[in-house]
């Protein structure tokens, strides 16, 4: 049989001391290292030392008893004293590659160019000449050009996606919201956003991918894109719950929309999801829905006569500052931004009498400042857009619920005839700039109107609506509306009296958390699939806002990949782990 070959480790060789005595030999990060040439034995014998001493420094056998002593404690400390100068200088160079890695990461988050590092570095010197000469050396040896710059942040854009990968495998379930915006290039940037929900209710929200479309954007090139961002990260199709995109035909078209494939896709994975239209684009849509054009062109061509040319606008503010008007300024409307109509009406009249009296001194006149009628409109439609820009806002920002964002759509709705009841009655209590006693019956078809668009949007939202209720009021829900599967278990928490009382005192994630698992395994995971899913993309408006600083004309040269990392550098909500890339560097090095 063939002989089986020694392990050394199994062997526990330790290092004697008596060996530095006599061969010159002593122990230095885990190997042993000859204190006359530095040299390391890779094999921890007796007889390796012997050997290494007896062929090459046949000359230090003249050093004995107390001498000999002398001679090894000399050495032990020249030696000492090399390792502790190298490790200074190892633990300045990595504190120089910290401090660039510190650098572009606030240089990622603020949007600013990879050529501004080197500008930065520029004011660290000037700064480090009055403050502290002594570290100058310190200060020159952190890189921060142009290129290690964006090797920095294409490494903390790689570390904070392998966090999200390890995440992956802890997901019960996620979601996805989707949004595509052309950029400078033309390039049609697609943003696909990931919400993961794990066992302890803990929810993950970061960029899972950005795609660039280079030709065609038709929804099986948005379905392709998706699923190449989906797989690439390992996230299982059968755990996709929910997509939630805007409104385009590409995203939501029934059958060659990409949310249709998507849902598809899952579908055929063995899952269930459902596809969404983002509720913060449906209620601007609502809001367009309002048919009072006369006003709104009335007020946009105004403001266009008084911005459009330079010195108008110039003396419209000098005029409005010497009387101390509300406000310095008229704004310009923008279809695209949300709260634009509302934020131009409600600045347009508080200046109104003062845009009639700066209009007359330039000879111009604009009879609907006069009319009473109009003017009415105006107030009717500025406390109307009011109101509409109070719910936008309150649909706006991250970590809310689906739940939470349809609460506040079905209050609106029902405030909607709150106010329809009440113009009819001609009471017009929540409507304080307006004086409309005389046109009630129109502004009553206004309301109507505006709430049959409610009711006919937002199909989605209806169509998951006991799902939606089960979530976020177990206690109260008609057991009978829910699915079958989870009655028993409904049953049983709404008659636990103590279930009741922290219900009140937790929120809804700790609440869900705290459940038994074996009590109630359905109702546990299908809270953490309403969890998972997005009721708006606002998320991806954020990020186009980003992207629209980042790619700007000026930094044509970035490319989609340098794009992308900015934009998970400065949405994310982990901290990258900079110790691990510290180490992951071989070596530190002022121009690495």
């Amino acid at each position: 049989a063939q002989q089986r070959k020694r392990k050394i480790e199994s062997e526990c060789r330790r290092f004697q001391t008596r060996w530095g005595n006599e061969y010159f030999f002593t122990e230095a990060s885990g190997k042993c290292v000859c204190l006359i040439c530095q040299e390391s034995v890779g094999v921890m014998k007796e007889y390796n030392f012997k050997r290494h001493y007896e062929t090459k420094h046949q000359s230090f056998k003249s050093y004995t008893g107390a001498e000999r002593k002398q001679k090894v404690k000399q050495l032990e400390a020249t030696l000492s004293a090399q390792q502790q100068q190298f490790f200074r200088a190892n633990k300045a160079q990595e504190n120089s590659t910290l401090a660039s890695y510190e650098v572009a990461h606030l240089m990622a988050q603020h949007g600013k160019p990879f050529t501004g590092g080197e500008f930065v570095k520029e004011c660290l010197m000037k700064v480090a000449t009055i403050i502290c000469p002594e570290k100058m050396q310190d200060f020159k040896n952190i890189s921060l050009s142009r290129n290690t710059v964006g090797r920095r942040i294409e490494d903390l854009s790689a570390n904070l996606k392998e966090q999200v990968t390890d995440k992956v495998p802890t997901f019960d379930f996620y979601s996805i919201a989707c949004d595509d915006s052309t950029d400078s290039t033309d390039t049609a940037q697609l943003l696909i956003f990931l919400r993961g929900v794990d066992s302890d209710f803990c929810i993950t929200e970061e960029l899972l991918d950005m795609k660039s479309l280079k030709s065609t954007t038709t929804g099986k090139d948005l379905f392709e894109a998706v699923s190449c961002a989906i797989e690439s990260m390992n996230l299982p199709w059968a755990k996709l719950c929910g997509i939630t995109t805007d409104g385009a035909p590409s995203m939501i078209g029934e059958r060659k929309g990409m949310a249709s494939m998507v849902c598809n896709k899952v579908r055929e994975s063995g899952g269930e999801a459902v596809k969404m239209h983002c509720i913060i684009h449906q209620e601007a849509l609502c809001a367009k829905a309002i048919q009072m054009d006369d006003v709104m062109t009335t007020v946009v061509k105004t403001i266009n006569l008084i911005r459009s040319r330079a010195l108008n606008h110039r003396e419209f503010r000098a005029f409005l500052s010497d009387i101390d008007a509300e406000y310095g300024d008229v704004i310009y409307h923008s279809n695209v931004r949300w709260l634009s109509r509302g934020s131009v009406l409600q600045r347009f009249y508080s200046v109104g009498s003062e845009i009639d009296q700066f209009l007359k001194e330039k000879n111009l006149t604009l009879d609907q400042l006069n009319d009473p009628d109009w003017l009415a409109d105006l107030a009717f439609l500025v406390d109307l857009t009011s109101h509409l820009n109070t719910l936008n806002k309150s649909l706006q920002g991250k970590d809310q619920l689906i739940s939470e964002m349809y609460a506040l759509l079905k209050s609106f709705a029902m405030k909607l005839r709150l106010f329809e009841r009440q113009i009819s009655d001609c009471n017009a209590v929540h409507f304080p700039n307006s004086n409309i006693l005389g046109k009630m019956d129109k502004y009553s078809i206004v309301l109507t109107s505006l709430i049959t668009e409610f009711n006919q949007r937002f199909q989605d939202f209806s169509a998951i609506d006991n799902d939606i209720k089960l979530f976020s009021t177990p206690l109260s829900v008609n057991v009978e509306e829910v699915q079958e599967n989870v009655q028993l278990e409904l049953v049983e928490l709404q008659c636990d009296d103590s279930l009741r009382s922290r219900h009140q005192l937790l929120p809804v994630p700790e609440f869900y958390k705290s459940l038994e698992t074996s009590r109630f395994p359905l109702i546990k995971r299908h809270a953490q699939r309403m969890m998972s899913l997005f009721g708006s993309t606002y998320i991806c408006e954020q990020t186009f806002s980003l992207m629209t600083l980042n790619n700007s004309p000026l930094r044509a040269s970035l490319t989609d990949n340098h794009l992308c990392d900015l934009l998970r550098i400065s949405t994310t909500r982990l901290t990258t782990d900079l110790t691990s890339l510290l180490k992951s560097k071989a070596q530190h090095h002022c121009s690495h």
